[in-house]
Order: C-alpha cells, then structure tokens, then sequence
C-alpha cells in the first residue's frame, strides 16, 4: 500500500507470447483502466501501447520490461514523474520520407497534447533488425548493431531528456503471421521490441520504450480484427510510446515507491515463469493467474506454487482487489 493509503497493483501482459488480451495492439486497455480506478497500477507498455492510441491513464505507472523486474527484485524503485522531457531516436537506415511523417507525429504530439520532446538524433549506423516467430509461436529477433543505439540515446541524455523514445526500421511483419490481423497468433514484432527496449533499459537506467518504423506506411484498407485494428490504421506507432513516456517513472536506487509498496499482481494463466511472479511469491505478495488470457507458454499455477490465486476472468479477479 502506498503512504496516502492507495493500494497499488501490478498488471503485467508479456509481450510476444500470443496472450489472447494483451497480445495484439492495446487490447489488454479496457481491463487495466478498470483496476486503475481501484489502485495505482504498474503497467508494461505491451498493455496499453496501440498504434495511434494509448489506455495510458493518470493512475498508471508505465514500467518497461527489464525495469519491472529490477523493480520486481528490489533493485530500483519508481518516482512518479509529470511531463517528462522526452527524446527520439531514430535508426538511420529509416528513409526521409518515413522519417518525416514520424518528425510530423513528434510535432502533432506536441501541439495537441503539450508533450515535451525535448529532441531527436539519429544513430551513427544502422541498427539492423531482424525479427521472426519460432516453431513454438514467441516472437523474438536479433540486433545487428545495438551499441549504435546505445550512442544516440546517450546524446540525448547529455541534452537534459530523462525518456527515451525508440524507433527501428522493420521489415513489413505480414509475411511472418499473416493470421495477425485476424486476431489469431502472436504479434511478430513483439519480441525484438523487448530485446531493443530492455538493453537500453538495462544500460542506462532511463524510462524507454520502442516503435518500430516501416518503409510502408500506406493504411491498410482491408478490415481487421478489432484487437489489431489501432495499429492498420495509422502509418507510426509513435504516438502510443510518446503518451505512455510522457509521465513514466523516473528510477531510483531509493525513495519513491518500492516493491514493498506493492498489494497484487496480476497475470495472463499459463505465463508465470517470470520474475514478477517468483519475486511476488516470495515476499508473500498476491498473485492472481486469469484463466481467460491464454498464451503460447503453458506454465501454470501448478507448477509453481499454490500460493497463487486462480481466477476465471479479469472481471472477478478485480472483485478480490475490490474487497
């Protein structure tokens, strides 16, 4: 529970392992805006970013993955922070014109909300990313070149920004699951994401998050899935990053809210080998596993612990925090 009283929750989606809420664009939103209104939540970008749009709200807290698990172990807490000054990377293998429209989308994001996005540099060398689903369905990928990344974060932390905001050219995804936008699958970008997201994390202790660019920016005029539907409408996914970034907790060694702050975590049924869980486990905190978001991974309540708490749906999982 935080000083003021407030419970404070955890409502994590991981990303790249198909959850059927959460593993498309946004689509874990309107779940995590209700368990908002009963608590402070800690939410990773996969649960709110989509496209165009974000399910940010004021009593969110927008962690990225390797933060959250620092977080999860104690290693770092979370300062609430307003109106962060933002800068933007951008891979140089990303053309003029793609670029334009995502220096339009900085200037639109400014003008409309009173973002603060301080600058922008571009890395020295091509990031080169490359992203593909294994037989098991996860989304993962390799960076050719990360330490050029690294290189422009770091000018733009020496410029006075305390977020980042990352955008790597990828290759069109259709090719690899073209099921996607018929709401079925894992989302194939997903997983480079965190690769490129949690290394910069890692190394520079900052709030960051990751669009990826696409030489193709014409909207799709096909219809899609609603769950995908934010990111076929739009030709950058910056906007949802900018919003999310813009009041994301700054990270601290001490002060501030601290794991032991923490009241619950909530999680998709079968994804609990992870750090949040173990950690939640061991220092007695909630954790409730919700059997109507499935993924690709199948590790289940039983065979982890029976401390954790099973739930059929988000609905009845938000009356425990309730009561």
């Amino acid at each position: 529970m935080l000083e003021n009283g407030e419970k404070l929750g955890a409502f994590v989606v991981p990303t790249g392992i198909g959850a059927s809420i959460g593993g498309f664009a946004g689509d874990a939103s309107p779940y995590a805006r209700e368990f908002a209104k009963e608590s402070k939540l800690i939410v990773n970008p996969n649960v709110v970013n989509a496209g165009c749009f974000s399910g940010i709200t004021d009593n969110m807290l927008y962690v990225e993955g390797y933060s959250l698990d620092e977080f999860f172990k104690g290693n770092i807490n979370l300062i609430p922070s307003q109106n962060n000054k933002i800068g933007v990377v951008f891979d140089s293998a990303i053309t003029s014109d793609v670029l334009n429209v995502h220096i339009n989308t900085i200037n639109a994001a400014k003008a409309v909300y009173g973002i603060d996005i301080a600058s922008y540099e571009l890395t020295s060398d091509d990031v080169g990313v490359e992203f593909k689903l294994e037989d098991s369905g996860i989304s993962t990928g390799i960076v050719k070149n990360i330490d050029t990344l690294k290189a422009a974060c770091q000018k733009l932390l020496q410029k006075g920004c305390n977020a980042l905001a990352l955008v790597c050219l990828f290759e069109d995804p259709q090719d690899d699951n073209p099921d996607y936008a018929n709401g079925q699958g894992t989302d194939p970008v997903g997983g480079v994401e965190a690769i490129l997201s949690h290394y910069i994390s890692k190394e520079l202790n900052v709030p960051c998050a990751h669009s990826p660019a696409f030489a193709d920016y014409q909207i799709y005029p096909d219809l899609v899935d609603g769950r995908a539907a934010s990111e076929y409408i739009t030709p950058t996914f910056l906007p949802c990053i900018l919003l999310g970034l813009n009041n994301a907790p700054q990270l601290v060694k001490s002060g501030g809210i601290s794991i032991n702050n923490l009241d619950y975590l909530v999680m998709p049924y079968d994804s609990l080998g992870s750090t949040p869980v173990f950690e939640c486990i061991k220092r007695g905190i909630k954790v409730f596993a919700v059997k109507e978001n499935s993924t690709v991974l199948n590790v289940t309540p039983e065979k982890i612990s029976d401390k954790i708490i099973e739930v059929p749906d988000y609905e009845t999982c938000l009356q425990y925090i309730k009561d």
